[in-house]
């Protein structure tokens, strides 16, 4: 009889968790859930699965982070914007329930957070991670567009899109069978001939304070994995590294538009509550980048979850949580400026690096 090492133990019993958790919310929905029931059904007791999920809400999530990081994820070809935006559509409307789907198993299938995160932080923190959504669907449309055409920003489309997609999802999670997806299809298309006269110019960056000038030496963390393209980043690599707590997720576009051109652009992204909060984000954009990944060439961006703040303490952040907005611009390895609070990223994108004195 072969003996599983404790960490293989703890594998096996995560994934019976897992398992048998997918079974109860597939059967019953989330709210009516018990905790019980699945220690029954995983054949454990209710003290291992809280020592693995420190709460219903937080199992739910990791369920579905399970779900979306399993998906078979075939690749097109590049395509014009109006083509890849249908493309992308389709591809997320294959989670729509079907007719004869039960509710709870089709509220599961198409990821449903309705009456999971009711309470404001939840509502606050879902509606940054909305922004950043939009954020990354934009950018994957922007480099889609002919280099005559010149830069043109397309978050508000982009926006427009998700909101149509998400309105789709809960017309099939309380009428499922209603309305015709490859209308929604069409509309998706439709918009990009829209001119939305989208801009981006926040009233707030000419009074954001200066970053400080620096040359400071540090270690990041090895084996960061990026979201977007599930490839390993390195962070000593020139560019900019924003630090935005869940809460200020928003703030993710100065990074992308103050950075120099050439520049590696990451956002690392803090919580102070990791299990839910940080799972949430982990659910939402592991979901949207699977979508990305099949139909467009990958935004210019590097999205790194901190769950323990191991790059937040690199870097010299102080006790990250849900508002932290900092960030530092790196320059051969070195941190050579540090911004802290609202425009963090653009004071720190626009400062000038102090060069390096020759050693005597």
């Amino acid at each position: 009889m072969v003996r599983l090492t404790r960490a293989q133990q703890q594998v096996r019993t995560r994934a019976k968790v897992l398992a048998a958790a997918k079974e109860e919310f597939t059967e019953h929905g989330y709210a009516p859930a018990k905790v019980d029931r699945i220690a029954e059904r995983a054949e454990l007791t209710r003290g291992a699965v809280y020592s693995n999920f420190p709460s219903k809400r937080a199992l739910y999530l990791a369920v579905l982070i399970d779900m979306v990081e399993n998906i078979d994820k075939p690749r097109t070809p590049p395509l014009p914007p109006a083509d890849a935006l249908g493309v992308f559509a389709r591809t997320w409307l294959e989670r729509l329930p079907m007719v004869n789907d039960t509710a709870p198993g089709g509220r599961l299938q198409l990821r449903s957070l309705v009456g999971v995160f009711d309470d404001n932080h939840g509502r606050a923190v879902l509606a940054e991670v909305a922004q950043l959504e939009a954020l990354l669907l934009a950018t994957a449309l922007e480099s889609c567009e002919p280099a005559s055409k010149g830069p043109a920003r397309r978050v508000r489309l982009a926006a427009l899109v998700l909101t149509l997609l998400d309105g789709s999802g809960h017309l099939a999670e309380t009428a499922p069978g209603a309305g015709d997806p490859f209308d929604v299809v069409l509309a998706c298309q439709h918009l990009t001939t829209i001119d939305l006269a989208d801009t981006w110019a926040p009233p707030h960056l000419p009074y954001a304070a200066p970053a400080q000038p620096c040359q400071d030496t540090w270690n990041p963390p090895a084996e960061l994995t990026d979201q977007i393209s599930g490839a390993q980043v390195d962070l000593n690599t020139d560019g900019l590294i924003a630090v935005l707590g869940a809460g200020r997720l928003s703030a993710a576009e100065e990074a992308i538009r103050s950075t120099r051109p050439g520049e590696q652009v990451t956002v690392v992204v803090v919580t102070n509550d990791p299990a839910e909060t940080g799972r949430l984000v982990r659910l939402r954009i592991t979901d949207l980048t699977g979508c990305l990944r099949r139909v467009f060439t990958l935004p210019p961006l590097h999205l790194v979850l901190d769950d323990n703040a191991a790059v937040a303490s690199a870097l010299g952040v102080p006790d990250p949580d849900d508002d932290t907005e900092a960030a530092v611009r790196i320059q051969n390895g070195a941190i050579v400026a540090r911004a802290h609070g609202r425009g963090a990223a653009y004071a720190a994108a626009s400062t000038s690096a102090k060069p390096r004195k020759a050693k005597s």
